[in-house]
């Protein structure tokens, strides 16, 4: 079966590169965010133009009549482009922090340039490639992204760590991470030997973790060790979570000027997991 016509039958309206090589797209969120880090690094993984927009999320700016206008679910990142309309007749494309679906959204769209971060061979592969998406969101996020809030957020809050919570949730992960470092001795990545959107989805909670005494659950166990040196090392996430290249200095210039246009919360590096 070739399951490119099969996707792109379930999805007619969509507009392939040749009509959209001239997108530039609008990214409504914080660099310091995790869901905001994962669509950056997809964009950046296909090579692709972004207006990044900065959401003061300690004001709560998120929280407000204009943002609800673009997500009325409060939450980051919002991802728009007003050329292509995308499961929406609205007159722009912004999923609403639907985060999975829109990386999935912008890697298949764009699956002819760029990193190819999805597995359309077979039925086979892309179910294998959906499985370990949903692994990842169903036994590894829930615990990660506990254990980055405990452990990184609150501190930079002023909030104190729960190590009880903290203790719970390496147990939890440890069980997870079991389970990968099987499955990285019969694959290089976790859904099959090249890298996809399923450890691109990793990453974000997996680099803050590294600066916690967690990340000795990574560190012990091979071949995750391995899995994750590489991944973390990629260029294009190395650029996602340098906020000046793949943020700050994507501002906006005013075109008489030529200077950055100033956006709020430039220099607040206060930000929160549960709104991102």
């Amino acid at each position: 079966m070739d399951y490119r016509r099969l996707v792109s039958k379930l999805m007619p309206s969509w507009k392939r590169e040749a009509e959209v090589k001239k997108i530039g797209y609008k990214v409504h969120g914080h660099p310091f965010s995790t869901n905001t880090r994962r669509v950056l690094a997809v964009l950046l993984e296909k090579g692709l133009l972004y207006e990044p927009i900065t959401v003061d999320l300690k004001s709560g700016e998120h929280k407000s009549e204009s943002f609800l206008s673009l997500n009325p679910f409060g939450q980051v990142p919002v991802f728009e482009d007003e050329n292509v309309k995308l499961l929406t007749s609205i007159s722009t494309f912004s999923l609403q922090s639907l985060e999975p679906s829109h990386n999935t959204s912008i890697a298949y769209l764009h699956s002819a340039r760029g990193t190819q971060l999805l597995s359309l061979e077979s039925e086979e592969t892309l179910a294998t490639l959906t499985m370990w998406m949903e692994i990842e969101a169903h036994q590894f996020d829930p615990f990660a992204s506990r254990l980055t809030w405990e452990q990184v957020i609150k501190p930079l809050d002023g909030l104190e760590t729960d190590h009880t919570v903290v203790k719970e949730n390496e147990a939890g992960l440890e069980q997870v991470l079991n389970v990968y470092e099987k499955r990285l001795g019969e694959s290089r990545f976790l859904a099959c030997n090249t890298f996809t959107l399923v450890d691109l989805h990793h990453l974000p909670n997996i680099q803050y973790l590294l600066e916690t005494p967690t990340k000795g659950l990574l560190e012990n166990r091979p071949r995750v060790r391995m899995w994750v040196d590489e991944i973390t090392g990629r260029e294009a996430w190395k650029m996602a979570c340098d906020q000046e290249k793949s943020w700050f200095g994507k501002q906006r210039k005013d075109d008489i000027t030529g200077k950055a246009i100033k956006m709020p919360c430039e220099q607040t590096k206060s930000w929160f997991v549960k709104y991102g």
